[in-house]
């Protein structure tokens, strides 16, 4: 694809920041990879701090990480939010320094702890041309702080969902990894049952909580392995490195794998015909965008965030959302079987998931960064 440049001008420079939680790294990496396919001469930057997944995650993805210092919002009064106003001046100039190092083009925030300092940092202006152009993308139902104030002074302003609490926002879904967007479930099922040592023809369930796995779903599943083998149903259950699980599964019965982490979750969507998760932001576009039939037993903690998430697809017929004091041995052990013996269900439950994924959303921000740097450069 063109970019748009004379021969011999420097690359087009993009800045992501997306730090602290995977649920705002993941978006930012997924659109730093579209990005470097739109236009593979574009320098990419990533804002980070020490408190979050990026110090790792970013590196091992083979991109530009800047710290800077984090700016924590205390919802409540007290010494933290007195301080805030103090962390704000450092942190926004440290991010002028990072901008003008990498000679920045455009900034495309994700929300969180970097998030804001560079909202404020673009709009103060850090080279001689001025102000940066900002796209704000956010990935949650419900706003956060940091981008509830970029927006107001964002060129572009992208959200995975209707009414975020960001006016005028439009609506391209969660960008996801390049291979979770362009997975081809069936193409690939038998290659990966064989990497994680599955049944090839057994109904497969999937099980997972996140990076740390989720205790209530360990409870609930592994103590079902008995009922889940005499039903003829293979498990892959991703427990958490700092949990274990002891699953009982009867003679013949297909293999209860358990694992501690899952470095292949492409790989782990393909292999299954149902999940049982969390209902993440980025989980439940990953997911949704695979055509993957899921259980979502949401978080039971915050403003109920993980529920808003999964209700699109819920309201599109993709998904079955249960509660988390719902979600039994006994439960699992009586609705997983007679939900994977269903397989009408499941074909419309993973076509109806598929019709509200978003398998282009990485690549819609990856052009509204680039488009906006070109308009930059062109002043």
């Amino acid at each position: 694809m063109s970019n748009n440049r004379e021969s011999g001008d420097k690359p087009l420079s993009i800045v992501v920041a997306g730090g602290g939680t995977a649920g705002h790294i993941e978006p930012a990496l997924a659109v730093a990879d579209a990005v470097r396919r739109l236009d593979p001469t574009a320098r990419i930057t990533a804002l980070g701090t020490t408190r979050g997944l990026e110090t790792t995650i970013v590196p091992d993805r083979g991109f530009d990480l800047r710290l800077i210092p984090p700016v924590p919002l205390p919802r409540k009064p007290g010494m933290e939010l007195a301080k805030t106003p103090w962390r704000v001046v450092r942190s926004v100039a440290a991010t002028r320094k990072v901008f003008a190092e990498v000679d920045a083009d455009v900034v495309v925030g994700f929300g969180g702890y970097v998030a804001l300092p560079a909202y404020l940092a673009a709009r103060a202006g850090v080279l001689r041309s001025g102000r940066l152009p900002v796209v704000i993308h956010e990935a949650n139902a419900s706003a956060g702080i940091a981008n509830k104030v970029g927006a107001k002074v964002a060129d572009r302003v992208l959200a995975a969902v209707d009414d975020c609490g960001l006016p005028d926002a439009k609506v391209v879904g969660i960008p996801v990894r390049g291979a979770i967007a362009t997975l081809d479930r069936a193409a690939v099922r038998a290659q990966a049952r064989r990497f994680f040592g599955l049944d090839q023809d057994a109904p497969t369930l999937l099980v997972f909580g996140g990076s740390q796995g989720a205790q209530r779903l360990n409870e609930a599943v592994a103590p079902a392995a008995t009922a889940l083998g005499a039903a003829g149903i293979g498990v892959l259950h991703a427990y958490g490195p700092k949990n274990s699980i002891n699953p009982v599964s009867p003679d013949g019965a297909p293999p209860y794998v358990g694992v501690s982490y899952l470095n292949r979750m492409d790989l782990a969507y393909a292999a299954a015909d149902l999940v049982i998760c969390r209902s993440g932001a980025m989980t439940v576009a990953e997911i949704s965008a695979t055509g993957l039939p899921a259980v979502y037993v949401p978080l039971p903690h915050g403003n109920g965030e993980q529920r808003l998430n999964a209700l699109p697809v819920e309201k599109a017929g993709g998904c079955v959302i249960v509660d988390n004091d719902v979600v039994t041995a006994e439960w699992v052990g009586r609705e997983v079987p007679a939900l994977l013996a269903d397989t009408d269900r499941l074909a419309a439950m993973g076509a109806a998931a598929a019709s509200v994924g978003h398998r282009d959303a990485a690549v819609e921000v990856a052009t509204a960064a680039l488009d906006l740097a070109r308009e930059r450069r062109a002043r």
